[in-house]
């Protein structure tokens, strides 16, 4: 199914939006909103509010880090072109990796990458990022639910009844259909990630701002830069359109 003309031309354009004008909203709120976070369960608990802050910064690179690990055990599993594809993803299922848990580890991912990365923004970016990424993961999830079940019929019905659709289950809901995982083409497609969780470590080891926004601007021209070389070799390889 190609996307059609009002949609973008690929996801990592959609993911630099909603984090450009997330991150834009401290024009509206210039309280950030692990601070605003730490001074008042500071003032509630009598805690130094700097050691809360640091903490929950802390935990933000920690969720970072787990939502990198999640897009490439999933990325390890899928051909990066279908990773990043602009078009719904439903020529086939795969149900090994986290697929055998939730039948959508990537967005999975991504509401925890907006949840990291919204303790770098103001009040009003981590609303806004939240929401957007859960908009924009659900839109998706429905998409290829609806296409999956169109073209693979009694065969994803057993896997979507047997799989969640997003929050993983501590087992395996399925057995494996025997496909085995690529790492290397993993890390490769998730790079970008794990500078993001890089950033924020950085961040909250040194509280450097310097340094986060060039870690990130760099995983942001990684992902852009991934996503066009992506999507240069999937048109090379597709015959041309009737």
């Amino acid at each position: 199914m190609r996307a059609t003309n009002w949609e973008f031309k690929n996801r990592a354009m959609i993911f630099g939006l909603i984090f450009g004008f997330s991150f834009s909203a401290y024009f509206l709120d210039p309280q950030n909103s692990a601070a605003a976070l730490a001074n008042w369960l500071g003032a509630a608990r009598g805690i130094d509010s700097n050691l809360i802050a640091r903490s929950l910064f802390a935990l933000a690179a920690g969720l970072l880090v787990v939502a990198a690990l999640v897009r490439t055990w999933a990325s390890a599993y899928l051909n990066a072109s279908v990773v990043y594809a602009s078009e719904v993803k439903s020529e086939s299922l795969v149900a090994d990796g986290p697929y055998r848990r939730t039948r959508n580890p990537l967005y999975f991912a991504n509401l925890l990458l907006a949840l990291g990365m919204g303790a770098m923004m103001s009040r009003v970016g981590f609303f806004v990022a939240f929401v957007a990424m859960a908009v924009f993961s659900y839109r998706l999830i429905f998409r290829e639910e609806a296409e999956l079940q169109a073209s693979l019929g009694e065969r994803y019905e057993r896997y979507h009844n047997a799989v969640p659709r997003l929050w993983p289950a501590p087992q395996p809901c399925t057995a494996s259909s025997g496909r085995q995982a690529n790492w290397a083409a993993g890390f490769r497609a998730e790079f970008w990630c794990w500078g993001f969780a890089v950033a924020v470590a950085a961040f909250a080891i040194t509280l450097n701002t310097t340094a986060f926004f060039v870690i990130l601007g760099a995983s942001v021209i990684v992902l852009w830069l991934s996503s066009l070389v992506i999507e240069k070799k999937t048109r090379g390889a597709r015959p041309a359109d009737s």
